[in-house]
């Protein structure tokens, strides 16, 4: 069994805290889409960001497979709060496998504390899947470098203290000219957009960044010169892991709402749980989210022995993405007219279903991806 005493035990401390403390203020802070730092702040005192950094470089140095129990547990509770988990991982990752011994001292910290606040720094009004579009530039400055540009829909921009921002460092050189910085957001030259309002996560704070002439120094450049395309796509597979069982998350929660709701709701004189109909979707629910479960924690195997499996996390971020979207909408019409309203669980849960098929690569490109993959490795898994 993959699944050890350790990987429970990290599973039942986020379940914990997901019951205990994020469903409670779930509903509030959809509603105010506020940021919340103090509840950040104690997730970063329980070790539940930077899950992978080793141990040597502080962090509780926990394989992929946890990360993914841990998101599936905070997206339960608000899949917002587990995006700034997944958010974390994946900054923290590129620090630990790209970055210098200083940067890791400077950043690994702060960041796995939520003490600082991090953006990762990619999308652009013409760069979106397609990442080679990107226009933001960084140019020669001595020893350091001049960024001008703008990017858009970011993640924790609005109250984001650093970003890592990939900007275009070779014009000629396509792919291979592309470079990661790390900005300092509050530095001379960058504004920052207003708060985008979402359909959905909406406590996840999203926006936009523009940066005029901001002077960079020669230990800002993460890794090296020419490779933030290479480190971005290194990263990938462990975030589309992240996203898939943020879905399962999400469609677990749906099922849990439902059920209780089925066996509590009267119509004809007995509970709507005894009207095959009702027994179908409740049905369908459980076993599609119990196989993206399965698909996730078998993709994130794969990344923990050290096998191919960017096939295996595509397939387990779109077969997730699409069963959170559908089984929410089923939990939806468990409740009915009161599935429609605001302040139920599930009208949320649909809303926040929704990104899961978009962000970390559509579940378009997904289907391309796992076409691409058949192709090049065989049917084979």
């Amino acid at each position: 069994m993959y699944i050890t005493e350790t990987h429970i035990q990290v599973r039942d401390m986020a379940r914990d805290f997901a019951n205990e403390v994020i469903r409670p203020a779930a509903e509030e802070l959809d509603s105010e889409e506020r940021f919340p730092a103090q509840l950040y702040e104690q997730m970063g005192n329980l070790g539940l960001f930077g899950i992978g950094v080793p141990e040597d470089m502080g962090g509780p140095g926990f394989d992929t497979l946890a990360y993914a129990l841990v998101m599936e547990e905070l997206s339960r509770g608000y899949a917002s709060v587990a995006d700034q988990c997944g958010l974390i991982e994946l900054i923290s990752t590129l620090l630990v496998r790209h970055g210098t011994k200083e940067q890791r001292t400077k950043w690994l910290a702060g960041v796995m504390t939520a003490k600082t606040r991090v953006a990762y720094c990619i999308t652009e009004p013409e760069a979106g899947t397609d990442v080679s579009g990107i226009r933001t530039e960084a140019v020669r400055n001595g020893d350091g470098w001049i960024l001008n540009g703008g990017k858009i829909w970011i993640h924790n921009a609005p109250v984001a203290d650093v970003g890592f921002v990939l900007a275009r460092t070779d014009r000629e050189a396509g792919r291979r000219g592309m470079s990661i910085f790390i900005v300092d957001l509050h530095a001379e030259g960058v504004e920052r957009g207003p708060k985008e309002h979402k359909m959905g996560q909406r406590a996840s704070q999203v926006g936009a960044l523009n940066f005029s002439d901001v002077e960079l120094s020669a230990d800002d450049l993460l890794g090296e010169e020419g490779r933030g395309f290479h480190m971005m796509m290194s990263v990938l597979d462990k975030g589309r892991i992240g996203i898939a069982a943020l879905a399962v998350g999400i469609g677990q929660a749906g099922l849990e709402a439902s059920v209780d709701y089925a066996q509590q709701r009267k119509q004809f004189k007995q509970p709507i749980v005894e009207f095959q109909g009702v027994q179908w979707l409740l049905a369908d629910m459980a076993k599609d989210v119990e196989a993206a479960r399965l698909l996730v924690h078998s993709a994130a195997v794969k990344i923990d022995r050290g096998e191919l499996a960017t096939k295996a996390c595509a397939m387990a971020k779109c077969f997730a993405g699409d069963m959170a979207v559908a089984r929410t909408a089923d939990a939806v019409q468990v409740f009915g007219g009161s599935g429609y309203i605001r302040g139920f669980e599930v009208e949320r849960l649909y809303r926040d279903a929704k990104i899961t098929q978009i962000y970390e690569g559509t579940n378009q490109i997904q289907r391309m991806i796992i076409a691409r993959e058949l192709v090049k490795h065989g049917a084979i898994s």
